[in-house]
C-alpha cells in the first residue's frame, strides 16, 4: 500500500498505489487530509490507476474525502479507475457526489512534492 501526493497550487492529487482495505484505507485518509490542510486545498484529485484490489473501505475512503472537500467548499475528483472499480463506484453512487474522470491534468505550476510513502503491510 502507497500513496503519492503531489499539490500544486491548490490542487492536490493522491496517487493510491496497491491494496485498499481497512488497515490501508486508515492510513492513506491520514496522509491525503494533512496533504489538503497543508495546501489549503480546493481540488482532490485521488487516482486510482495503482489499486490492484479495493474492498468497501475504498468506498469510505471517497465519501470521507468527498465530505472534507465539501466542507472546504472544494470539490473531488476521481480518476484512472479500473475497469472493475468504476462498476462498484457507479453502484455506490458515487458518481452523483464527485466527478469520476477518465485521466486529469494538474496545474502548470512548478510541483512541490508535499509527502510520498511507500509502506507495506
Amino acid at each position: 500500500m502507497g500513496v503519492q501526493v503531489i499539490a500544486r497550487g491548490q490542487t492536490v492529487c493522491a496517487k493510491l498505489i496497491g491494496d485498499i482495505d481497512h488497515h490501508s484505507a486508515r492510513e492513506m485518509r491520514c496522509v491525503i487530509d494533512v496533504a489538503v490542510r497543508e495546501n489549503d486545498a480546493k481540488e482532490l484529485i485521488l487516482d486510482f490507476s495503482g489499486v490492484t484490489f479495493m474492498d468497501s473501505s475504498g468506498i469510505g475512503l471517497v465519501m470521507g474525502r468527498y465530505k472534507v472537500m465539501t466542507e472546504r467548499e472544494g470539490r473531488l475528483t476521481i480518476a484512472r479507475l479500473p475497469g472493475y472499480i468504476r462498476k462498484v463506484m457507479r453502484v455506490a453512487g458515487i458518481n452523483r457526489l464527485a466527478r469520476i474522470a477518465e485521466d486529469y491534468e494538474l496545474p502548470a505550476e512548478e510541483a512541490q512534492e508535499v509527502v510520498k510513502i511507500e509502506t507495506t503491510n
